[in-house]
Protein backbone atom coordinates (compact mmCIF):
# COMPACT_ATOMS: atom_id res chain seq x y z
CA UNK A 1 0.00 0.00 0.00
CA UNK A 2 1.62 3.24 -0.58
CA UNK A 3 2.09 5.72 2.15
CA UNK A 4 0.02 9.13 2.56
CA UNK A 5 2.53 11.48 3.05
CA UNK A 6 0.78 13.54 5.82
CA UNK A 7 1.69 17.31 5.18
CA UNK A 8 0.76 19.99 7.46
CA UNK A 9 0.83 23.30 7.28
CA UNK A 10 1.52 25.91 9.93
CA UNK A 11 2.45 29.62 11.07
CA UNK A 12 0.56 33.17 10.00
CA UNK A 13 -1.78 34.56 7.36
CA UNK A 14 0.54 33.62 4.37
CA UNK A 15 0.63 29.89 5.10
CA UNK A 16 -3.48 30.11 5.79
CA UNK A 17 -3.97 31.57 2.83
CA UNK A 18 -5.33 35.62 3.40
CA UNK A 19 -6.58 37.15 0.78
CA UNK A 20 -7.46 34.35 -1.29
CA UNK A 21 -11.04 33.41 -2.50
CA UNK A 22 -11.01 30.08 -2.26
CA UNK A 23 -8.90 27.15 -0.01
CA UNK A 24 -7.87 25.68 -3.22
CA UNK A 25 -5.89 28.91 -3.94
CA UNK A 26 -3.61 28.88 -0.61
CA UNK A 27 -0.05 27.66 -0.47
CA UNK A 28 -1.56 24.39 1.28
CA UNK A 29 -3.66 23.03 -1.16
CA UNK A 30 -1.66 24.48 -4.05
CA UNK A 31 1.69 22.46 -2.87
CA UNK A 32 -0.12 19.62 -2.04
CA UNK A 33 -1.51 19.45 -5.98
CA UNK A 34 2.17 19.54 -7.10
CA UNK A 35 2.81 16.69 -4.35
CA UNK A 36 0.37 14.59 -5.47
CA UNK A 37 1.41 15.42 -9.46
CA UNK A 38 4.29 13.58 -8.13
CA UNK A 39 2.67 10.92 -7.39
CA UNK A 40 1.96 11.07 -3.43
CA UNK A 41 -0.85 10.40 -1.74
CA UNK A 42 -1.52 13.81 0.47
CA UNK A 43 -3.43 14.00 3.69
CA UNK A 44 -3.23 17.75 4.03
CA UNK A 45 -3.51 19.57 7.36
CA UNK A 46 -3.40 23.53 7.91
CA UNK A 47 -3.09 24.73 11.71
CA UNK A 48 -1.68 28.34 10.51
CA UNK A 49 -3.57 30.68 12.73
CA UNK A 50 -3.93 34.51 10.87
CA UNK A 51 -2.39 36.88 12.72
CA UNK A 52 0.27 34.34 14.58
CA UNK A 53 3.86 34.99 15.34
CA UNK A 54 6.55 32.74 16.35
CA UNK A 55 5.43 32.80 20.22
CA UNK A 56 2.40 30.97 18.65
CA UNK A 57 4.00 28.25 16.71
CA UNK A 58 4.53 25.86 19.72
CA UNK A 59 0.65 24.87 20.03
CA UNK A 60 0.70 24.78 16.40
CA UNK A 61 3.27 22.19 16.39
CA UNK A 62 1.31 20.52 19.30
CA UNK A 63 -2.08 20.27 17.42
CA UNK A 64 -0.08 18.78 14.35
CA UNK A 65 2.01 16.23 16.20
CA UNK A 66 -0.70 13.99 16.97
CA UNK A 67 -2.05 14.05 13.75
CA UNK A 68 1.28 12.58 12.13
CA UNK A 69 3.41 15.05 10.58
CA UNK A 70 5.50 13.97 7.51
CA UNK A 71 6.51 17.29 5.92
CA UNK A 72 5.82 20.27 7.57
CA UNK A 73 5.81 23.69 6.13
CA UNK A 74 6.01 27.07 8.27
CA UNK A 75 5.82 30.17 7.07
CA UNK A 76 5.83 32.87 9.69
CA UNK A 77 7.68 36.23 10.51
CA UNK A 78 5.76 38.91 8.71
CA UNK A 79 3.71 39.52 12.39
CA UNK A 80 7.35 39.27 14.36
CA UNK A 81 8.05 41.98 11.78
CA UNK A 82 5.18 44.60 12.33
CA UNK A 83 5.00 43.94 16.39
CA UNK A 84 9.09 44.33 16.46
CA UNK A 85 9.78 40.82 17.94
CA UNK A 86 13.34 40.81 18.31
CA UNK A 87 15.45 38.43 15.60
CA UNK A 88 17.12 36.42 18.38
CA UNK A 89 13.33 35.58 20.51
CA UNK A 90 11.81 35.03 17.02
CA UNK A 91 14.53 32.89 15.73
CA UNK A 92 14.80 30.50 19.02
CA UNK A 93 11.17 30.14 19.28
CA UNK A 94 10.96 29.33 15.33
CA UNK A 95 14.18 26.86 16.44
CA UNK A 96 11.98 24.92 19.07
CA UNK A 97 8.69 24.48 16.55
CA UNK A 98 10.92 23.04 14.22
CA UNK A 99 13.20 21.03 16.12
CA UNK A 100 10.00 19.38 17.77
CA UNK A 101 8.61 18.68 14.57
CA UNK A 102 11.85 16.95 13.26
CA UNK A 103 11.79 14.93 16.75
CA UNK A 104 8.17 13.57 15.67
CA UNK A 105 9.60 12.64 12.25
CA UNK A 106 9.20 15.54 9.61
CA UNK A 107 11.14 17.00 7.03
CA UNK A 108 10.33 20.52 7.39
CA UNK A 109 10.76 23.52 5.49
CA UNK A 110 10.45 26.81 6.50
CA UNK A 111 9.70 30.23 4.06
CA UNK A 112 11.11 32.80 6.28
CA UNK A 113 9.91 36.44 6.79
CA UNK A 114 8.89 38.46 3.68
CA UNK A 115 10.55 41.41 2.53
CA UNK A 116 7.80 44.45 3.91
CA UNK A 117 9.49 46.86 2.25
CA UNK A 118 7.71 45.86 -0.68
CA UNK A 119 3.99 46.65 0.92
CA UNK A 120 2.30 49.98 -0.43
CA UNK A 121 1.34 51.36 2.83
CA UNK A 122 4.80 51.84 4.01
CA UNK A 123 6.08 54.82 3.05
CA UNK A 124 8.43 55.33 0.68
CA UNK A 125 10.91 56.76 2.53
CA UNK A 126 11.62 54.15 4.94
CA UNK A 127 11.13 51.40 2.33
CA UNK A 128 14.55 50.48 1.98
CA UNK A 129 14.89 50.05 6.20
CA UNK A 130 11.86 48.00 6.11
CA UNK A 131 13.57 45.81 3.70
CA UNK A 132 17.03 45.85 5.12
CA UNK A 133 15.05 44.59 8.59
CA UNK A 134 13.12 42.17 6.96
CA UNK A 135 16.43 41.12 5.55
CA UNK A 136 18.13 40.86 8.87
CA UNK A 137 14.87 38.93 10.50
CA UNK A 138 15.05 36.41 7.86
CA UNK A 139 18.63 35.54 8.14
CA UNK A 140 18.52 34.94 11.76
CA UNK A 141 15.67 32.87 11.46
CA UNK A 142 17.57 30.93 8.75
CA UNK A 143 20.41 30.28 10.91
CA UNK A 144 18.12 28.86 13.44
CA UNK A 145 16.03 26.83 11.13
CA UNK A 146 19.21 24.86 10.04
CA UNK A 147 20.33 24.51 13.33
CA UNK A 148 17.12 22.79 14.35
CA UNK A 149 17.32 20.20 11.35
CA UNK A 150 15.43 22.13 8.80
CA UNK A 151 15.85 23.48 5.30
CA UNK A 152 14.94 27.27 4.47
CA UNK A 153 13.02 27.90 1.50
CA UNK A 154 14.91 30.85 0.30
CA UNK A 155 12.58 32.38 -2.62
CA UNK A 156 15.04 35.29 -3.39
CA UNK A 157 14.60 39.08 -4.48
CA UNK A 158 13.41 38.02 -7.53
CA UNK A 159 9.75 37.20 -6.04
CA UNK A 160 9.75 40.22 -3.89
CA UNK A 161 10.43 42.37 -7.14
CA UNK A 162 7.82 41.14 -8.89
CA UNK A 163 5.37 42.11 -6.31
CA UNK A 164 6.86 45.29 -5.77
CA UNK A 165 6.42 45.97 -9.84
CA UNK A 166 2.63 44.58 -9.99
CA UNK A 167 0.19 45.20 -7.62
CA UNK A 168 -2.01 43.05 -8.84
CA UNK A 169 -0.10 40.26 -6.66
CA UNK A 170 -1.82 41.87 -3.63
CA UNK A 171 -5.14 41.42 -2.39
CA UNK A 172 -7.61 43.92 -1.89
CA UNK A 173 -5.93 44.84 1.45
CA UNK A 174 -2.58 45.57 0.05
CA UNK A 175 -1.11 43.72 2.32
CA UNK A 176 -1.74 39.95 2.08
CA UNK A 177 -1.23 38.11 -2.01
CA UNK A 178 -3.75 37.76 -4.00
CA UNK A 179 -5.18 34.60 -5.99
CA UNK A 180 -2.09 34.66 -8.52
CA UNK A 181 0.42 36.35 -6.10
CA UNK A 182 0.05 32.90 -3.78
CA UNK A 183 0.04 31.27 -7.28
CA UNK A 184 3.70 32.73 -7.59
CA UNK A 185 4.69 32.34 -3.77
CA UNK A 186 3.78 28.45 -4.21
CA UNK A 187 5.99 28.05 -7.37
CA UNK A 188 9.04 29.28 -5.47
CA UNK A 189 8.71 27.05 -2.64
CA UNK A 190 7.60 24.01 -4.79
CA UNK A 191 11.44 22.92 -5.67
CA UNK A 192 11.78 23.02 -1.69
CA UNK A 193 8.67 20.75 -0.56
CA UNK A 194 8.92 18.30 -3.39
CA UNK A 195 12.23 17.61 -2.39
CA UNK A 196 12.01 17.18 1.29
CA UNK A 197 8.58 15.10 0.26
CA UNK A 198 11.23 13.09 -2.08
CA UNK A 199 13.84 12.47 1.40
CA UNK A 200 10.67 11.47 3.82
CA UNK A 201 9.66 9.14 1.31
CA UNK A 202 12.94 7.76 -0.07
Amino acid sequence: MTHTLRFRVLGDSLAAGVGCTTAHQTLGHRLADVLRADGHRVDLGVHAVPGARSIDLAPQVRAAVPTGVDLALLVIGANDLTSFTPPAIGARLLHDAVANLRRAGARVVVATAPDLGIVSRVPPAYRDLVSQASAMYARAQADAVRVAGGTIAAVGTELFDRFRADPALFSADGFHPSAAGYALIADALAPHVRDAAGERAA
